[in-house]
């Protein structure tokens, strides 16, 4: 049986699975980042990362409640992140539908999930599955350090194409600054 890695093997590993699969290296991020997309498409897009997105709490509770009780500073970590997703201030789901309200879109449109595109419900899926069915530390690295850790190299090359080619306001894309911050500090908590 082989031997658990320790903290700085197990970040080694998780770092090295990520390089190279980087969603800001996929076709949809790169025109994103270049300005080639209509305001349809980021319309599309938030249609179908809401439901991603909107969920994330609920990820984090179910991995909130199978989480052991003497992992108390995990336990802290998932419930100090549920709360920023969904009353730190502004819910981020809220500030995504004034995003897509601004790209032509309609908060109707945004939450029916009959406009989720099969890929978004299989991406939905699989992050309750994760969370419901892993263990603590797995969901963890697959969801906070696999997905949410990526979020700001992404947000960074998109946010100022957003501002200066298509013309959105600070309000508009205060989703992504505000990811940008708080998916960088939750991406490291995750690693630790």
């Amino acid at each position: 049986m082989p031997s658990l890695m320790n903290r700085d093997e197990l970040r080694s590993a998780l770092e090295n699975a990520i390089q190279g699969k980087s969603a800001n290296k996929s076709p949809f991020s790169l025109a994103w980042a270049e300005g080639s997309l209509s305001r349809e498409h980021l319309a599309r897009w938030a249609e179908n990362h809401y439901h991603y997105v909107g969920p994330f709490a609920d990820y984090l509770a179910y991995l909130y409640a199978r989480t052991p009780d003497h992992m108390t500073e995990a336990k802290d970590f998932l419930l100090a992140n549920m709360y920023e997703e969904e009353i730190g201030g502004d819910r981020h789901t809220d500030l995504l539908i004034r995003f897509a309200e601004a790209c032509g879109t309609t908060r109707e449109r945004v939450t029916d999930p009959d406009n989720m595109s099969p890929t978004t419900r299989a991406l939905q899926s699989w992050c309750y599955a994760v969370a419901m069915r892993e263990d603590p530390v797995v969901a963890v690295a697959g969801l906070v350090v696999g997905l949410e850790s990526q979020v700001p190299s992404i947000y960074r090359k998109q946010t100022p194409t957003l501002r200066e080619k298509y013309g959105f306001s600070d309000e508009e894309v205060e989703f992504f600054d505000l990811h940008i911050v708080s998916d960088e500090i939750h991406g490291e908590r995750g690693y630790q």
